[in-house]
């Protein structure tokens, strides 16, 4: 097998993907809307909050799914962003600008929406991040649904966006979201890292060797303050090239048809009972505007002036309103939009009024971006790739 093929084939299956945990996502949000609001809601609710570990780890089910669970995505997101730092869209400066651009706008535009709505309310504020996520599975998965009214070029493009996104993500988490530092246990962390960085250097080839010190940088990261998620990318980063390359094409599945619709059934266990004034706030309209207009206008702007000032190109076969529809997919908050929520509010009708809004701005985002490539896929001429450029 070609090795350059070999390489970028975990990418462009990303791109392809989709379908099918887009598909589980949807289903485990409807069911467990519909649990949370049956006669069996109490029992239902009450199976999150059951606690469970060890006498030094003991938490609920939910935080098991949220700090645990979604580490291993963590995890997995690493490997790509690693993956394509070295041998993929953002390996090459020319590949790379248009994407991060698109991304830098659509993370700054959905916070200013949400700023704007909620800049006198306190309870609110520390919310701004919810509508900067886009959640990559969901996003590919509405895209892979149009077939070739979607470029490959383009699902590449949003595949990139998306991972730039998850990277301000992690920043954004690990900047604003934690509160209370405990150095001591911050500097145990350190050390397991050390310890990851001298595995990396001696080129040890076994995972286990591996996996025993990123368990421990994820408890002592938890202990210290910081969200354990992030521990998952800091882990990625020191796992050797091929072994990554394995790890990541592995763990894709558990991923994508497990770990993220369980997360999807845990933190959408919603019931409908508190007053429905809240869904008229700031709150819900800073979201529900930030994924619907703050994503595609960010994107779309930021890409426009990187075109015009020829630091960058359009991907390859694309036009401006497959580019602004693409910006709209990326309004699918969704999964990582949920998770900064539960970060931001601790106060339960909040919490449940900014994850309805998320549904809602995510749903909107989806049938808008997939309107405008399914009644404006582009003209023939669009499908030309540009002269001497290639964006796969």
């Amino acid at each position: 097998m070609n090795v350059k093929k070999r390489l970028t084939d975990p990418f462009k299956d990303l791109a392809e993907s989709g379908k099918l945990s887009g598909l589980l996502l949807i289903l485990a949000t409807i069911l467990s809307l519909i649990l949370s609001n049956s006669g069996r809601a109490a029992s239902y609710l009450s199976i999150w909050h059951i606690e469970i570990g060890f006498d030094f780890l003991h938490e609920s089910v939910l935080h098991w799914i949220n700090d645990g669970l979604m580490a291993v995505f963590f995890f997995l997101i690493g490997l790509e962003i690693k993956q394509e730092l070295r041998d993929g869209e953002l390996a090459v400066k020319e590949k790379a600008i248009l994407p991060v651009l698109a991304a830098l706008g659509g993370m700054l535009f959905p916070a200013i929406i949400f700023y704007a709505f909620n800049a006198g309310s306190t309870e609110h504020l520390s919310g701004w991040a919810i509508p900067t996520a886009t959640d990559i599975a969901f996003s590919l998965g509405i895209l892979s649904l149009l077939g070739k009214r979607a470029p490959l070029s383009l699902k590449i493009f949003l595949t990139a966006l998306a991972i730039i996104d998850d990277l301000g993500a992690i920043v954004i988490i690990a900047t604003f979201y934690t509160h209370q530092l405990n150095m001591g246990m911050l500097l145990i962390a350190f050390l397991f890292i050390l310890v990851l960085f001298f595995l990396n250097r001696f080129k040890v080839k076994y995972f286990l060797f591996y996996l025993i010190p990123a368990l421990g940088l994820w408890y002592f990261v938890l202990k210290s303050g910081i969200h354990p998620t992030i521990a998952g990318v800091v882990a990625a980063f020191f796992i050797p090239w091929d072994m990554a390359l394995k790890l990541e094409l592995s763990l894709h599945r558990p991923v994508n048809y497990y770990i993220l619709p369980l997360f999807a059934l845990a933190n959408t266990a919603i019931p409908l009972t508190f007053d429905p004034s809240g869904l008229f706030s700031g709150l819900t309209a800073g979201i529900i505007l930030g994924l619907l207009i703050g994503k595609p206008l960010g994107i779309t702007l930021f890409s426009w002036i990187g075109v015009k000032t020829k630091i960058s190109i359009l991907p390859a076969g694309t036009n401006w309103k497959q580019l602004a529809a693409t910006g709209m997919l990326a309004g699918i908050g969704f999964t990582m939009s949920i998770f900064i929520a539960g970060l931001s509010y601790k106060e339960p009708a909040v919490l449940d009024i900014s994850k309805l809004s998320i549904l809602a701005g995510s749903t909107l985002s989806a049938l808008c971006g997939m309107g405008v490539l399914y009644f404006f896929p582009g003209k023939k001429n669009d499908l030309r790739k540009p002269k001497g450029y290639s964006y796969l």
